[in-house]
C-alpha cells in the first residue's frame, strides 16, 4: 500500500493520531502482547492496517465477528488491538464515526448502519465548480458530518473552471455562515496550504462527496504524488469519472492524515436529530421564538418561522429542504421501532403458542 513510511517501513504512533487518551483506551490489552495499529484499507474479509512496525494486512477474530454488533465491527479509521498472529482482537471505543442508513435499505424496516469513517477530526465536503452546486446535496452532506462528531469544511474544487471561485464560494457559505468554505484547484495549488492547515498535527480528515469531484486527484495533491491514488479523466462535460472504489487512509507526509471515499449515489442519513438542528440552526433558532413550544409551524398564531418566511427572511426552498430531511429522519425512526417491536415478539416465549 502507498503511503509515506520511514526505513523500516512503520510509521510513530503519534504520526497516525495517537497520544495519551488512546494509550489510556489500549490499556486492557497491553498485558496480552497486543499492539496498537490504525485501520488503513478495509478489504473483503481483511484489512490493512498501519502499525510503528510497518504494515499489516489482518483479520478480525472469529470472537469479535461474532460478539460484535455490524456497526461496531472496525472500519478506516479505527484504532484497533491485533495479537502476534496478526488478527485484530479488539476496537478501541470511538471519539467519532461517520454513518449512514446503509445504501438500497429506502423503505426497508431492517435500516441498518453503515458506519463509513471512524475517528475523524474534520469532514471534508467536496462539490466540483464550473457547474451548479447542489445546495440540496451540500446540506444533506453537512448533516451528515456534523451528526459525526467531526467538525465540517466545505471544499469546491477544480475552482480552475469557474471564472469567480470567490463569489460562488461566499454563496454557499450561505448554506451556514460559521462553515469554513474553500475554493480548490489542484492545477494552480489554490486551496491546498488551507486543507493542510485543517490537518495539522496529526488531524484526520475524510474526503466526503459524489463521484467525479476529484477527491483523489486531491489527496494526490496533498501528498505530492500524482499516481499515489487511482484517478479518471474528466470526461468531454467537465465530469470526472468515478475511481474510487475503497475507502484509503492516508499519511501526508507533513502531518495530518485524510481518508479517501468513494463517491455516494445515496446519502441517507443515520438517526439523530443533533446533524439537522446544526445543518439548519436559524431554523431551529427561529424555533425556539415561536409563541406555542409545540408549534407546528404551519398556521399557529406567533409562529416564528412563518413569520421569517412572510418577510423572506428565511427562503421558501431552505424550508422545504429542512422538512424533507426531517421527514425522512421520522420514517427511518418509525421503520426502527417496528423492527425493535418485531424482534421483541419474536423473543417473547409464548412467541407461536397457540
Amino acid at each position: 500500500m502507498s503511503r509515506p513510511v520511514d526505513s523500516a517501513g512503520g510509521t510513530s504512533l503519534a504520526s497516525l493520531g495517537w497520544d495519551d487518551a488512546w494509550s489510556g483506551q489500549f490499556e486492557p490489552f497491553r498485558d496480552r502482547e497486543l499492539i496498537p495499529g490504525r485501520v488503513a484499507v478495509q478489504h473483503r474479509g481483511a484489512y490493512d492496517v498501519l502499525t510503528a512496525d510497518g504494515d499489516v494486512r489482518a483479520k478480525i477474530t472469529n470472537r469479535l465477528r461474532r460478539d460484535a454488533p455490524q456497526a461496531e465491527l472496525p472500519v478506516v479509521g479505527d484504532w484497533v488491538a491485533i495479537d502476534p498472529e496478526s488478527a485484530i482482537v479488539g476496537v478501541l471505543p470511538r471519539r467519532t464515526k461517520l454513518s449512514r442508513r446503509a445504501a438500497h435499505d429506502e423503505g426497508s424496516d431492517d435500516a441498518r448502519e453503515q458506519v463509513i469513517a471512524a475517528n475523524l477530526d474534520v469532514v471534508f465536503i467536496t462539490a466540483a465548480l464550473g457547474e451548479g452546486v447542489d445546495s440540496r446535496l451540500l446540506e444533506r452532506y453537512v448533516a451528515l458530518a456534523l451528526e459525526s462528531g467531526a467538525q465540517p469544511a466545505i471544499l469546491l474544487t477544480k475552482a480552475d473552471l469557474e471564472s469567480d471561485p470567490a463569489a460562488v464560494a461566499a454563496e454557499v457559505a450561505r448554506i451556514d455562515g460559521e462553515i469554513p468554505v474553500y475554493a480548490v484547484s489542484v492545477l494552480s495549488g489554490l486551496g491546498l496550504d488551507a486543507v493542510r492547515d485543517r490537518l495539522d498535527p496529526a488531524l484526520t480528515g475524510a474526503l466526503l462527496g459524489p463521484s467525479g469531484v476529484g477527491k483523489s486527484t486531491l489527496v494526490n495533491a496533498l501528498v505530492g504524488q500524482q499516481e499515489l491514488l487511482a484517478t479518471g479523466e474528466v470526461r468531454a462535460d467537465g465530469q470526472g469519472r468515478h475511481t474510487t472504489t475503497r475507502r484509503q487512509l492516508v499519511v501526508l507526509p507533513d502531518g495530518g492524515l485524510i481518508v479517501d471515499n468513494p463517491g455516494m449515489r445515496e446519502v441517507h442519513r443515520w438517526l439523530g436529530e443533533h446533524g439537522l438542528t446544526e445543518a439548519f440552526d436559524d431554523i431551529a433558532a427561529l424555533a425556539v421564538q415561536c409563541r406555542f413550544s409545540d408549534c407546528t409551524h404551519e398556521t399557529e398564531p406567533g409562529c416564528a418561522v412563518q413569520a421569517a418566511l412572510a418577510d423572506e427572511r428565511l427562503q421558501p426552498e431552505r424550508w422545504r429542504r429542512y422538512r424533507d430531511l426531517q421527514v425522512e429522519l421520522a420514517e427511518l425512526e418509525a421503520r426502527l421501532t417496528r423492527r425493535e417491536r418485531s424482534r421483541a415478539r419474536r423473543r417473547r416465549p409464548d412467541a407461536g403458542a397457540s
